[in-house]
């Protein structure tokens, strides 16, 4: 295990610090303020870079955190202070592409919390218990879009306000029958 790669936590916060998505893999802040205390202090620490064309690293309490921002949202990836930066660059890379090819460039916060489930499940695909699984981003988003939508749906059609439309559609037909 100690030769293993792993991941502390992944964050997606908005532009006000406040989450979006994120998932923890470390007993390393047990409570859920622990939690909110390391993201508000990790957004405090990096809101002032620019890292919008590239990923940017730092150090913060013991940990390393790679970090990425677009339009109204901040990625970020921790690791272990021993981890290496390369790859967690690559997780958070593979997670940003991901989250822009299921959202079809539209990467912005109303449209990651209309689609929350796929951010969710592109999640899950990156990182399992801290285990990194996968880092490319075509992989990621196909995985998640052929595990939430019918077998003949395209993968347009597969957002919540969506199915929310086509299920209004088919009761408003039952009813007038």
């Amino acid at each position: 295990m100690e030769s293993c790669p792993s991941v502390k936590n992944i964050l997606l916060l908005d532009s006000e610090g406040k989450r979006v998505a994120v998932k923890y893999y470390s007993d390393d802040w047990p409570t859920n303020s622990a939690k909110e205390a390391f993201e508000k202090a990790v957004f405090t620490k990096t809101q002032k870079t620019n890292a919008r064309t590239e990923a940017e690293i730092a150090m913060f309490e013991n940990n390393i955190v790679v970090y990425k921002f677009v339009q109204d949202l901040h990625f970020f990836v921790t690791g272990g202070e021993s981890e290496n930066e390369l790859i967690l660059a690559q997780v958070l890379q593979g997670f940003f592409d991901a989250v822009g090819l299921l959202l079809r460039g539209n990467v912005d916060k109303k449209e990651a919390l209309e689609n929350l489930d796929l951010i969710l499940l592109c999640l899950d695909e990156i990182v399992d218990g801290g285990i990194i699984l996968e880092t490319d981003s075509n992989v990621i988003a196909s995985k998640v879009a052929s595990n939430s939508m019918d077998a003949g749906a395209p993968l347009s059609e597969q957002t919540i306000s969506q199915a929310l439309a086509t299920a209004r559609e088919h009761l408003a037909r039952s009813l007038l029958k």
